[in-house]
């Protein structure tokens, strides 16, 4: 159980100065204070629970419908001045809150693992990705936004350029398993794209969020920019789906497919990550050792509670036997503990909803004939929501987690005849996120990597060397997602194009002192005869 930091401590006073302190029933106090509600203090209040101990460590206020669009509207009024300023300029913003997260890191740690019950480790890869992200729109937001000039119509009489401009109030939804990266990875291109962001954080996690909003603000950003409304999805969300003008979505394939409906019905823009059942594929010929150890970060990972978590295991049965001994050996060896320092291999999971989940998708599989190689029970004597990481073999399609996400540490070990079969395996499914490959070459992995229907896949890693990519786009095919996230597509989403054409010299219908008539007669040729021209 946790126990360095409890919730209750010295007072912390607010400060101008960015460090922050140790998340304390003050320090929890004081980011309540941000909540974009103007009475917080008179609302219901609903609990957050410190993930390790199951106990109550600070309490926020529940936002209605009605503060929604308070927020919503000013950040419509704050976000004129903002999309005033150039895109260098909001970029300035953006570049010294990635600074401030890296200053902030520790503390930004125990609020992440107090929330989730993650390990630290992988606390700190959500920080490193928050500033990372945030660095690479500060860096390349205004080059992706500046105005570009394209081919007219008509070589030198036409001169057209392309502007991208801001959709607005953009509401992000953000889940609970991620709530650093979630919170405000989305948001920070919407902001360099010169937009106002409306958040609702999932109610167990909302701390995230406002710590992230205090260092934006810290940094420059005018409050109502980046406004944090908690509260239930089901009041919460649907005053962003009927009030913003885009909305980023993160969550289940079956809530962002009534999201989507509700975005068109409104003819509003919309983008998700949804679910995953993710493959990886184990070829003969790969490095076992590399496989196994790549095969337990991809699996275990914030406990399974990752949307691009590996959950299926394809390994070619020449080598099947010797990997699930040596994938379930490692896996026995793992530490969990709930603890804020880098000493766990895996931590807690988030909640009782989610330790239930992975204990029945085992429970199920068991009495339906699976077996388990390594782990397979709760931990109650670690924390309330500690459950080990899972090795299971022989699971078969009556199971319920052989095609449905579980969610947690769960991972099944699939032999197979070949690598064809692997594949087509890996492709029997709904879901297409992330998928994952080791092979005994590189030009192996290529060439299996391209036939797995993912968004993303990774060669000789389970998620991070894509996700990290930021320059590259990263989301789901299926019912895994609609749009992407990262790379110019996670910026541009964000814009309006707008095409300005100008007409110079010579009209499209007619051209001086050349009859109407005879005009009309030579433009098909003339039109013809412009694929002969360079680069058209």
């Amino acid at each position: 159980m946790s126990t360095e930091h409890p919730p209750t401590a010295q007072s912390q006073h607010f400060t101008e100065e960015p460090d922050m302190p140790k998340p304390t029933a003050d320090y929890f106090a004081r980011l309540g204070a941000l909540v974009a509600i103007d009475d917080a203090a008179s609302r219901p209040t609903r609990p957050v629970l410190e993930a390790f101990s199951g106990t109550e460590m600070a309490t926020i206020p529940v936002a209605t419908a009605e503060d929604l669009e308070t927020a919503v509207d000013r950040a419509r009024q704050a976000q004129q001045g903002w999309a005033a300023r150039t895109p260098a300029e909001r970029a300035q913003v953006i570049d010294k809150f990635s600074a401030l997260v890296y200053r902030n890191a520790e503390a930004l740690m125990d609020i992440a693992q107090a929330e989730t019950g993650k390990a630290r480790i992988y606390a700190q890869e959500e920080v490193l990705d928050v500033a990372i992200t945030a660095r690479h729109y500060a860096t390349n937001g205004p080059k992706l936004l500046a105005d570009r000039k394209v081919k007219g119509m008509l070589p030198g009489a036409t001169s057209v350029r392309v502007r991208h401009l801001p959709k607005g109030v953009i509401g992000v939804i953000s889940p609970w398993n991620y709530p650093l990266t979630l919170a405000v990875s989305d948001a920070v291109a919407a902001l360099v794209a010169g937009n106002g962001v409306v958040i609702k954080p999932d109610s167990q996690t909302p701390y995230c969020a406002l710590a992230l909003a205090e260092l934006l603000y810290q940094a420059g950003l005018p409050r109502e920019l980046y406004a944090v409304v908690p509260g239930p999805g089901g009041v919460v969300g649907q005053a962003i789906m009927a009030s913003t003008d885009y909305v980023m979505f993160t969550g289940s394939s079956a809530t962002g497919a009534t999201l989507a409906e509700q975005a068109g019905r409104r003819l509003i823009g919309f983008s998700a990550e949804l679910g995953g059942k993710n493959p990886m594929v184990v070829t003969a010929n790969a490095d076992i050792a590399n496989a196994v150890q790549g095969a337990a970060r991809a699996a275990f990972s914030n406990s399974g509670q990752l949307c691009i978590s590996i959950e299926r295991i394809y390994v070619d049965k020449q080598i099947a036997d010797e990997f699930a001994e040596r994938f379930a050996a490692f896996v026995s060896m793992m530490k969990l503990s709930g603890t804020y320092d880098f000493t766990a291999d895996m931590g807690s999971l988030a909640s009782a909803a989610q330790i239930d989940t992975a204990e029945a998708h085992v429970q199920d599989a068991v009495a339906k004939g699976a077996k388990v190689l390594a782990g397979g029970k709760r931990r109650p004597d670690l924390g309330p929501f500690f459950f080990e990481p899972t090795v299971l073999t022989d699971v078969t399609d009556d199971m319920v987690c052989y095609g449905n996400e579980t969610f947690g540490p769960v991972v099944s070990i699939y032999p197979v005849d070949s690598t064809d079969e692997a594949v087509k395996l890996a492709n029997d499914t709904e879901y297409g996120l992330n998928a994952s490959v080791f092979a005994g070459s590189s030009a192996e992995a290529q060439a299996v990597a391209e036939r797995l229907r993912a968004g993303t896949v990774n060669i000789n890693e389970g998620y991070a060397a894509a996700w990290a990519s930021t320059a590259a786009p990263m989301g789901g095919m299926g019912i895994s997602g609609v749009g992407r996230r990262h790379g110019e597509e996670g910026l541009l989403k964000y814009t309006e194009a707008q095409t300005i054409a100008e007409q110079r010299f010579i009209g499209i219908d007619r051209a001086p002192l050349v009859p109407k008539n005879i005009y009309r007669a030579i433009t098909p040729t003339a039109v013809r005869a412009l694929k002969y021209l360079p680069g058209r």
